[in-house]
């Protein structure tokens, strides 16, 4: 990649770090868009390891930008990657914070928070629609439907149904 097309793609992802109210994977359906169906990067595969690896591994999502840009260029893609996504939200967010701190009781205030949940529930629904995208059967739509059901209505840990989807997929059902 040229050093243009490098400058093109981190301000890609300094604009979705600012869009990424929810956390990061409230814009990983833009980063695929990006990586996968415009630049073509990257596979859907890769891209779904990416995001596995990132919510498997301790400490924050945004680590599945690290990977991401590892993927595509090595450790300088995920250092400038990681960096794209993670300074201009946190400089956002600590601004903001400061500043709803003064005004909490102001109604804009209020009614921004109040009005960013839906908006965060969305992004996250479109994220699961993108990483389905390519399921290879109707089974697996199913199963993740049905644990999406069994996690929002229960209080059921969420480690025990890691647990049940790791061995339905090692014994094949999945």
């Amino acid at each position: 990649m040229s050093i243009a097309d490098w400058a093109t793609l981190l301000l890609q992802f300094v604009m979705l770090s600012f869009l990424a109210i929810g956390g990061v994977m409230a814009v990983a359906p833009d980063m695929h868009r990006v990586l996968v169906d415009e630049r073509m990067l990257l596979t859907h595969d890769q891209f779904l390891t990416a995001v596995t690896i990132g919510k498997v591994s301790p400490g924050p999502n945004a680590l599945m930008v690290a990977v991401l840009g590892y993927q595509v260029a090595g450790l300088s893609g995920a250092i400038a990657m990681s960096l794209a996504m993670v300074i201009p939200s946190a400089t956002l967010a600590f601004y903001a914070l400061r500043w709803t701190k003064f005004n909490a009781q102001r109604t804009g205030v209020r009614a921004f928070k109040f009005g960013s949940a839906p908006i965060v529930v969305g992004l996250l629904l479109a994220t699961g629609l993108v990483l389905m995208k390519n399921f290879s059967s109707t089974v697996e739509t199913i199963f993740v439907i049905v644990i999406a059901v069994i996690i929002w209505r229960t209080k059921v840990h969420l480690m025990l149904l890691m647990l049940i989807g790791a061995t339905l997929g090692a014994i094949g059902l999945i």
